[in-house]
């Protein structure tokens, strides 16, 4: 096992991509552009996380992680027009958005520990 399959902030941000991943598949009525642009904001949060804990100083870790929380921001902020142009309910829209903040607050606190 790979050390960030253990982070359960890896775990939390594979379960958010997973819910986009299933929305995009039957979700017929949203921009093409848009469902590209949010799954790989969204990939980009799991990928810099994976990436960043193979790395072998604590400032590319920091530099990673601040990648990937910076796509947890465009994420949301994609969700948030989502939600405006009623493509999105406001049930998968609260589900979602609780998921990118747990994300970003586990991230900035890993962010942190590297600070120490």
């Amino acid at each position: 096992m790979f050390d960030f399959e253990k982070l359960d902030v890896y775990q939390v941000v594979k379960d958010q991509n997973l819910k986009v991943l299933n929305i995009l598949k039957i979700n017929k009525e949203m921009d093409p552009y848009l469902m590209e642009q949010w799954k790989r904001a969204s990939l980009s949060i799991l990928l810099n996380l994976a990436e960043g804990t193979g790395r072998m100083t604590d400032q590319d870790k920091k530099h990673y992680l601040t990648i990937a929380r910076s796509s947890v921001y465009e994420s949301v902020a994609i969700l948030d027009l989502l939600k405006s142009m009623k493509v999105l309910d406001d049930a998968t829209f609260k589900e979602l958005y609780d998921g990118y903040e747990k994300s970003s607050k586990m991230l900035l606190g890993m962010y942190r520990s590297y600070s120490k």
